[in-house]
């Protein structure tokens, strides 16, 4: 916790969820005596585990409030779709990756987390339960898919990696009433691909 407040991370509710959390258990067992330490693992199918101050970054920046309608875009380990559960909101989350959505989905069983896991591609997002209030993306894109900025709700915010494979600039993008967005550029970071239809 001491580590993530030195990065910039003072939202309370971010740090409690991020220490509820059991990050080992969303891990392999190889890197689990190192879980705990601010760093990615692979979990298999050329995915990672992002490291907790990533996690905890877009978090923060989503403004989570509870009962709140969030979609994610790339389930992975599970480990982020956790820590917005644990904010208290409506989750959705999409994964492509066939061997990780069955893992990730027996895990949240295990652990009694409440969130609705699709298998599909997350780049068109998931139209069956828009409009949302928030919507995160873990994969970094070549562009905004305008299929998330129209599932979002007026006064949304979209939270996404944009940029080339080797980096990418964290975008918050907020829409207006008018239909337009608000797009603030953050710092850089290095994400996996977003891979889809409207990405990769």
């Amino acid at each position: 916790m001491k580590e993530l407040k030195e990065k910039g991370i003072l939202d309370e509710r971010v740090l409690q969820a991020i220490n509820k959390v059991p990050r080992h258990l969303f891990i392999h067992k190889d890197f689990r005596y190192h879980a705990y330490q601010d760093k990615a693992f692979p979990i298999g199918e050329g995915q990672t585990i992002s490291q907790p101050y990533t996690v905890a970054y877009q978090t923060q920046l989503l403004h989570i409030e509870p009962n709140e309608k969030v979609l994610e875009i790339g389930t992975g380990s599970g480990y982020q779709a956790a820590i917005i559960v644990e904010m208290g909101a409506k989750l959705f989350s999409i994964e492509r990756q066939e061997k990780l959505f069955i893992k990730t989905k027996k895990l949240f069983q295990k652990l009694n987390y409440q969130a609705n896991l699709i298998l599909g591609d997350g780049s068109i997002g998931y139209p069956e339960n828009a409009p949302y209030d928030k919507i995160i993306v873990t994969a970094g894109a070549p562009k905004v898919p305008q299929s998330l900025i129209d599932q979002l709700k007026i006064g949304g915010i979209l939270i996404i990696p944009v940029g080339d494979e080797k980096t990418q600039i964290m975008h918050t993008i907020i829409k207006k009433t008018d239909g337009n967005v608000e797009v603030i550029p953050m710092q850089a970071f290095r994400f996996v691909p977003l891979i889809g239809n409207q990405a990769w």
